[in-house]
């Protein structure tokens, strides 16, 4: 009986830390994306694209911290 109680204990920790890397690469490759496709299509239009690309990124993060905070609130 233990023994199955650790085991869902350590397999609840693998699922957190495997979501929380997930959250981390998912917001790695969005920030990637609006980065890269903007600035390649229009550079001319740099100025005006960087201050909405700094305010996606900041929200692609906040969304990546809440996914990773939920992640480890589930232990």
């Amino acid at each position: 009986m233990i023994t199955a109680l650790l085991a869902a204990e350590g397999v609840a920790k693998l699922g957190a830390a495997v979501g929380a890397g997930l959250a981390a690469i998912g917001a790695g490759l969005g920030i990637g994306k609006i980065g890269g496709d903007a600035m390649a299509r229009q550079p001319e239009v740099m100025n005006k694209l960087f201050t909405n690309m700094i305010v996606a990124a900041a929200l692609i993060e906040g969304v990546a911290l809440f996914a990773a905070v939920i992640a480890f609130l589930c232990i």
